[in-house]
């Protein structure tokens, strides 16, 4: 007895060096572009102008009124604006943990979270400033709370139930596909008579919760003729498919699970998970990115993309903790979750860094650096928006600041006389760079390019083959990971 309760306490302090590891020391680093818009958002409100042409369903989401109340007790700073995202992360391992041992193994809690954190996936969404770490954090609680109604048949799980999983689209729309585990789960609970709900307590309550869903259907009704618009990403890829999966993950825990087995000479786990188990687990783990593909190909609107992916992340922890559990007998789960831990602290720790930055994007010193550039406050600053929805007629030279397409401006301010250009090249775009620089850039005799270093690259490219800047100096001002500024000066103008 004593000797498990050292090995509990162990497993807790592992879990506080990851969770400190992994999720609280990113979070003083830069807001990254998706970041920035929740800010924006959160300060100026789903009703601002500015959102109705950049995807104003999107910005409907409940997530959002979440963190303008949050902002409002304790301000938009990178740390407090991720924390709602940690303490939801932080709430579905935990639900993790009884899942795992409702489902899988009465010990199995600890590996399944443990697992779960050797995902770099959940990791990145629990210090994400977007809505993914609550979307999931709600998932599970509606997943929890179908499988204690299948049990009990009261009434409080059933509407808490409803409750949960009406929430988890109105926090984002793409979560659709993983709500059918909800209708495979208890149509295999009532099929294989392991419930003492009946058929029609099940319908009723299921019609409950198809009573909240008309106004999502609206909101996708008015999004699918022009989700064209909002998409940047090409049709996925069938590795882009298998790497979604996590296979690696799990055929590593079955591999690693079986050669213990053999070396210690522990005889097979007696288990046998039930089929609703199985069903649960592997819808939890399998409909999100097998839907969301085929919705990619069939209509040719690519939603394949990882943060849209990674409410099926704890999915695949689970399944990895199932066929583990083919091979660990009792009383080895938390020995075995000991290792587990320590092996994502080694590997997944980022120890070439101090303080690991949570995306690979810092708008906040590049702001700076426009900042500290020598006469700023005159200097011409050419910013490409760094949002697709950027584009004529919704883009246009003296499109109105503040406004959503140049949210980055508001959340970390520059000085300068800011040009605004759109998010792609094109004859228009260059156009008005042509007259931009006859009227304005040569004049001045320096200017800077502030954006997406796509962007920036280009237009540098761009500005430097023109005959009238033949001469000009350049420099970047970086590096500042994904965010690039370059400064033209004309020759002659410093002493």
């Amino acid at each position: 007895m004593r000797q498990n309760q050292q090995l509990r306490f162990v497993l807790a302090f592992l879990a506080a060096l990851l969770v400190v590891r992994l999720w609280l020391m990113p979070l003083p680093s830069s807001f990254w572009l998706d970041e920035i818009a929740t800010v924006y958002v959160a300060q100026h409100g789903s009703s601002d102008p500015s959102l109705a042409a950049a995807a104003p369903q999107a910005w409907q989401s409940w997530y959002y009124p979440v963190i303008q109340s949050w902002g409002g007790a304790f301000g938009y700073s990178e740390v407090a604006t991720r924390i709602p995202s940690i303490l939801a992360m932080a709430a579905c391992l935990a639900l993790l943990a009884w899942l795992s041992m409702r489902l899988i193994h009465r010990e199995s809690g600890w590996f399944a979270v443990f697992v779960a954190l050797a995902l770099p996936g959940i990791n990145y969404q629990a210090a994400n400033a977007r809505p993914y770490a609550l979307g999931v954090f709600m998932f599970a609680a509606a997943l929890l709370f179908l499988v204690r109604w299948l049990d009990s048949n009261e009434w409080t799980d059933a509407l808490l139930f409803v409750a949960s999983a009406a929430v988890i689209l109105f926090i984002h729309l793409l979560f659709w596909p993983s709500c059918l585990v909800f209708i495979l789960y208890a149509a295999t609970r009532l099929a294989d008579r392991t419930t003492p709900v009946t058929w029609g307590r099940a319908l009723l309550v299921f019609g409950l919760l198809a009573a909240a869903f008309p106004p999502i259907l609206e909101q996708v009704v008015a999004l699918l003729p022009e989700a064209h618009l909002h998409v940047i990403a090409p049709r996925p890829a069938a590795m882009q498919f298998l790497r979604s999966l996590e296979l690696t993950l799990v055929i590593l825990c079955a591999a690693g699970a079986w050669i213990l087995a053999r070396a210690m000479k522990w005889q097979p786990a007696k288990l046998q998970l039930s089929a609703s188990a199985i069903v649960l687990i592997a819808g939890w783990w399998l409909c999100q990115p097998i839907l969301l593909f085929t919705f990619s190909w069939l209509t040719g609107d690519a939603v394949f993309v990882p943060r849209y992916l990674q409410l099926a992340l704890p999915g695949a922890a689970l399944a990895a903790t199932a066929v583990a559990a083919h091979f660990i007998p009792s009383g080895q789960w938390n020995r075995l979750a000991a290792i587990v831990a320590i092996a994502v602290l080694l590997f997944l720790g980022h120890w070439r860094e101090l303080w690991p930055r949570h995306h690979n994007s810092d708008w906040r010193a590049a702001a700076v650096a426009v900042n500290s550039a020598e006469s700023a406050g005159e200097m011409p600053v050419i910013c490409p928006s760094p949002f697709i929805e950027a584009r004529p007629p919704v883009w246009r030279p003296d499109y109105p600041l503040p406004g959503f397409l140049y949210s980055h401006l508001s959340v970390y301010p520059i000085q300068g006389k800011t040009q605004l250009f759109p998010f792609e090249d094109s004859p228009e775009a260059e156009t008005y760079a042509s007259k931009l620089m006859q009227n304005t850039l040569i004049g001045s005799r320096r200017f800077l390019i502030y954006g997406w270093e796509p962007q920036v690259h280009y237009w540098r490219d761009w500005f430097a083959r023109r005959p009238e800047l033949q001469g000009w100096n350049q420099r970047g001002l970086g590096p500042f990971a994904d965010v690039d500024v370059v400064e033209f000066e004309a020759p002659g103008t410093r002493p």
